[in-house]
């Protein structure tokens, strides 16, 4: 028994955002069926790197899926995917802003199809104000929200951060959002429309930078690895790489001072408080990488869990996807496709004390399972 079993998501969307949600979905039972122009309409199939011709970006967001082709510009084709509306549970699209209603799809249109059907629509801006007609692309969010101003090293450029992270966030937001409209409808039997914003959720996920700045009217600036109210609290150099030290507490930093055998550093005015160590935090920085450069990262990472202080190694990402922690974890995960052969992938970080995440299906090719949903009536 799957949470979403018996629940159907028709998935007109492409890129990452909005798929990267569905197969959420599908991961915890959902039966999601990406609604594909015959001719392709994921420009994400075409970025590379490629296994066996499939594209790796396209695999991570597409897994316990399956794909049919409808080319919705047709009217006979607009007229199958209504019927397909009337047995389904969740519409999730990412066209830009009224392309949907311009088809004559929109949800006040679907909705009279089905008045339970819960209809989520992802663009950079939303429904409304004047950019929503706008493409929104995920590094764009990042330059807009203000997250590329507050990451990078302190004497450059702004950065974005090395994954899709906007485009990440939305597709939790897609679940939440989802989730929470089933559960509505399963007190007013109505479905809803649900108009998500990727600039919206990069801006609500500023946090504590957001929070200064309406609260304080600070602003805070790029600090590369350090943090803006807190240190210790930064990578330091080792004797064979970096190492993240994460002292986030007084009581931590006077571990710390034991753990490098400076007790003396607690006692010290300059640093007794995390208020004073910002305001001395060069100095404290340069005494404590004399220190770190003296071993290695294992020798400290044995010391930091005998202290009881958080810290971790700067991984590659080879180093992250192999380390023991992962194994351990049972997070890699393989599904064979009989076209293009074996697909390994991270698995979803749900765990469940009686629930186990099902991994049926690879990524599909395009319009692997057209011939499957022919009908034009999908019955539960």
């Amino acid at each position: 028994m799957q949470p979403l079993e018996n629940i159907r998501v028709l998935d007109l969307s492409r890129v990452y955002a909005a798929p990267a949600g569905s197969m959420m979905l599908a991961d915890l039972g959902a039966e999601v069926i990406r609604v594909e122009h015959p001719d392709g309409s994921d420009s994400m199939r075409d970025w590379g790197p490629f296994l066996n011709d499939q594209s790796t970006y396209y695999l991570c967001a597409n897994r316990n899926k399956k794909s049919m082709t409808l080319d919705l510009k047709t009217e006979d084709a607009r007229e199958q995917f209504k019927e397909l509306v009337k047995d389904a549970d969740i519409i999730l699209e990412n066209f830009k802003t009224g392309d949907m209603a311009r088809m004559g799809l929109s949800y006040e249109e679907l909705k009279k199809v089905n008045p339970r059907i819960i209809y989520c629509a992802v663009t950079g801006f939303g429904q409304t104000g004047p950019l929503a007609s706008e493409p929104g692309f995920d590094p764009v969010i990042q330059a807009m929200s203000g997250l590329m101003d507050v990451t990078g090293a302190s004497e450059g450029e702004a950065t974005r951060v090395g994954v899709p992270i906007a485009d990440i966030l939305t597709s939790h937001h897609v679940v939440i959002s989802i989730l929470a409209a089933l559960r509505m409808r399963d007190q007013t039997n109505e479905g809803q429309f649900i108009d998500l914003a990727l600039l919206d959720v990069q801006m609500s996920s500023l946090a504590n930078v957001a929070s200064a700045y309406l609260n304080t009217g600070f602003a805070s600036k790029r600090l590369g690895n350090r943090h803006n109210n807190v240190a210790p609290y930064q990578v330091f150099a080792c004797a064979d790489g970096p190492l993240m030290i994460c002292a986030g507490t007084d009581g931590q930093f006077q571990k710390l001072c034991v753990m490098m055998e400076r007790e003396e550093w607690a006692k010290d005015e300059r640093f007794v408080t995390n208020t004073m160590r910002k305001q001395h935090e060069d100095e404290l920085v340069e005494m404590i990488t004399a220190v770190t450069i003296t071993k290695t990262r294992d020798e400290w990472l044995a010391l930091l869990q005998q202290h009881k202080i958080p810290g971790g190694r700067v991984n590659t990402i080879a180093e992250a996807l192999e380390q023991p922690q992962m194994i351990a974890r049972d997070m890699i995960g393989e599904l064979e496709h009989e076209q293009y052969g074996k697909v390994k992938f991270v698995k979803s970080p749900l765990k469940f004390s009686s629930l186990n995440i099902d991994y049926k299906l690879a990524p599909p090719i395009l319009g692997e399972h057209t011939n499957e949903f022919q009908k034009a009536s999908l019955p539960k």
